[in-house]
């Protein structure tokens, strides 16, 4: 699900955090939104998506969403090994450098409840990170374990690393945050929804810039091409940039004939130009004080007769495919890079060069909006989410309003890594 951050950075790839996260890239499109959201709410947030979540992995074990064989008959004895054994040598990879550590390095390690994350696990395992298909048939038997014996079990088959800069270097992290925009659509133009979310165009070609955003809202070739690819439409231009930038999103349409129900629209391609920011445009003029989708609403307002001035100054657009969205459905995050539904606070979009997707991290932040030391899954990637210790953490679903939005769009701050690879 390539999404863009809201981040004033520029840099960034397509996932479920989009080509466009939230405002930089399918990274993090939040990072420069606002002040803080408060630690207890967003308490609440994760627990309430865990609970949920919790019982969403236990209906897909009763299903055939993954395929895992029998969990060994010889699997060994949950008993939290020594942490004493020989460190094995350092993994270089090419966007980092993996440094054995011990678990007592990990901080925060044994406070976390991890039931938290092992439904993300569980998804993770349809396809999973390279040498570890062969776990996941354990990662299924734990589902119904303890916590103690979840942690026994991961501190027996994995080896704890720090995650650092290529050459060693400790990296000053950055963590960011995205989420899954929910928003009111027409399926058909109106006086109060005329802003359209376009499917591909039969020419867009893999690689091969295609019309800008400008010549999209102004040229005759490219609206003839992208006649009869409309999805839907939104009642505002910049709802539709936010949904670009997260790179999928969950519509309240109202069909045609007045029914009204709930669909995604996910990633599926973009137009070939480079993604600009259009806070950091905003904030080059001075014409904003804070780049928050806040203050970026007010400005539009303000100044109608800019307002395509603002959207144009970020040539990337992205289109969008439709989803059905099943009961089942709804209670999961959109697909990310890895392939796999994510889980609100437990999936992150990483760069693939630093940490392969489908890899348990242990993630440490400590800020203004967040303090947390958890295990979270890396399951997606995105435009501005480039470097060793680089996340952007997904926050869940919701409108304005909620706690998924209101967390992402204030989170940035520091981050430490450490990746879980099997021994």
């Amino acid at each position: 699900m390539v999404h863009q951050t809201m981040n004033t950075s520029n840099s960034r790839a397509p996932s479920a955090s989009s080509n466009n996260k939230v405002m930089t890239g399918r990274g993090s499109v939040f990072g420069w939104f606002g002040k803080g959201v408060q630690s207890v709410a967003v308490g609440r947030l994760w627990r309430m998506g865990a609970s949920a979540l919790i019982v969403g992995s236990l209906v897909a074990c009763a299903t055939d969403v993954v395929q895992v064989p029998a969990a060994p008959a010889d699997m060994p004895p949950l008993a939290v090994p020594t942490d004493t054994a020989p460190l094995p040598p350092a993994i270089q990879r090419t966007g980092s450098r993996w440094v054995p550590v011990r678990w007592s390095e990990l901080p925060g390690w044994g406070t976390d409840g991890l039931h938290a994350v092992w439904n993300a696990w569980v998804r993770g395992c349809e396809r999973p990170a390279p040498g570890q298909a062969a776990l996941c048939a354990e990662v299924r038997q734990l589902s119904i374990a303890t916590d103690a014996e979840q942690q026994a079990w991961v501190m027996r088959r994995f080896q704890p690393y720090r995650v650092t800069e290529p050459d060693g270097t400790p990296p000053t992290g950055l963590l960011t945050g995205y989420y899954e925009p929910i928003m009111d659509a027409r399926r058909q133009p109106s006086a109060t929804h005329r802003t359209p979310l376009y499917a591909p165009p039969a020419s867009l070609r893999s690689g091969q810039p295609w019309f800008s955003r400008q010549q999209i809202d102004t040229d005759a070739s490219a609206q003839a091409a992208l006649k009869g690819r409309e999805i839907a439409w939104v009642a505002d231009p910049i709802d539709a940039l936010i949904l670009q930038i997260q790179g999928s999103g969950r519509l309240n349409i109202t069909e045609a004939d007045g029914r009204q129900r709930q669909v995604r629209v996910a990633f599926a391609a973009h137009n070939g130009h480079p993604y600009q920011s259009v806070g950091r445009w905003l904030l080059d003029q001075r014409a904003i004080r804070e780049a928050s989708w806040d203050a970026i609403k007010t400005w539009a307002a303000q100044n109608p007769k800019r307002l395509n001035d603002m959207l144009w100054s970020n040539p990337r657009t992205v289109f969008f495919r439709e989803e059905a969205l099943s009961d089942f459905d709804a209670r999961f995050g959109p697909r990310g890079a890895q392939g796999v539904p994510l889980t609100p606070g437990r999936s992150i979009a990483v760069d693939p060069q630093s940490i392969p997707y489908g890899t348990p991290v242990w993630l440490a932040t400590q800020g203004p909006t967040l303090d947390i030391q958890r295990l979270v899954m890396a399951q997606d990637t995105g435009g501005a989410i480039v470097g060793a210790v680089r996340a952007d953490l997904f926050t869940g679903w919701g409108s304005w309003t909620d706690e998924p939005y209101t967390t992402a769009a204030a989170l940035k701050q520091p981050l430490q890594l450490w990746v879980l690879w099997p021994r």
